[in-house]
């Protein structure tokens, strides 16, 4: 009996922790709805736009540093701000490489959390394997692909090897995310890969201008950023029920 009881507690405890999660989630939501509310494709560059654009990852960041604590700051955290840096300098055109920049170290930063022991890990499996070389081929694939045509810009000598590093590192924390076995970290990186190929397709004009290639780019990055945050809190609750396991 003391064992149903425990289990049905258990069961309670989560229900409620997922109900809590959503309600900080809500802010997030809203955030992002605003955001495409607001913008239209002749909607200038400005201040405004970059603070309502970087505003769900602030406020994604700020629930994940409320659910993790200080040690997500080099992080998911960490990461999510150096996003919120990137989707600002994105919004000027000149700005490009520095938004990449930005971009990059959040990726690092989101390496160096799925190695954490908050993330559990396994020993590598075929499936896992065969991921991996996925990942590998489509990035390598990718790059190769879009080439010739960062050859044609006009920052040539600087973006062939910065897109280079940038898709090694993107592919590095997918590779990273798989290896955690978390579904929704694992998805959030795949999400963010798809996003940063339909941007790179559309900056670079590999293609012909989409009538919604903006609103693509911009669904699957905040699905991305929103997946990747809920998987780092899940992983500190796994981690802290599997504490209490051990101690029982």
């Amino acid at each position: 009996m003391d064992i149903l009881e425990t289990h049905a507690y258990d069961r309670r405890q989560k229900r409620n922790t997922s109900c809590a999660l959503f309600l900080s989630l809500l802010p997030f939501f809203l955030a992002a709805a605003l955001y495409f509310y607001l913008w239209t494709p002749e909607f200038p560059a400005s201040v405004t736009l970059a603070g309502v654009k970087a505003a769900p990852v602030l406020i994604l960041a700020v629930t994940v540093l409320s659910w993790s604590g200080s040690q997500s700051v080099l992080g998911v955290a960490g990461g999510l701000v150096f996003s919120a840096v990137g989707d600002c300098c994105l919004v000027w055109p000149d700005y490009f490489l520095h938004g990449m920049g930005a971009f990059a170290v959040a990726h690092l930063l989101y390496s160096l959390s799925f190695l954490t022991s908050r993330y559990a890990t396994y020993s590598s499996s075929s499936w896992s394997r065969f991921l991996y070389l996925i990942l590998l081929v489509v990035a390598g694939g990718f790059y190769t692909y879009i080439y010739p045509f960062l050859k044609t810009d006009p920052r040539a000598e600087i973006l062939v090897p910065a897109v280079g590093v940038y898709v090694a590192l993107i592919t590095l924390m997918g590779t990273l995310a798989a290896r955690t076995r978390h579904s929704l970290t694992l998805l959030g990186s795949l999400s963010f890969m798809l996003s940063d190929m339909s941007l790179a397709l559309q900056v670079f004009h590999v293609m012909p201008p989409i009538k919604h290639g903006h609103i693509v780019v911009m669904v699957t990055y905040y699905l991305a950023q929103l997946l990747i945050a809920a998987g780092d809190i899940k992983a500190t609750e796994t981690r802290d029920d599997f504490s209490k396991w051990k101690r029982s």
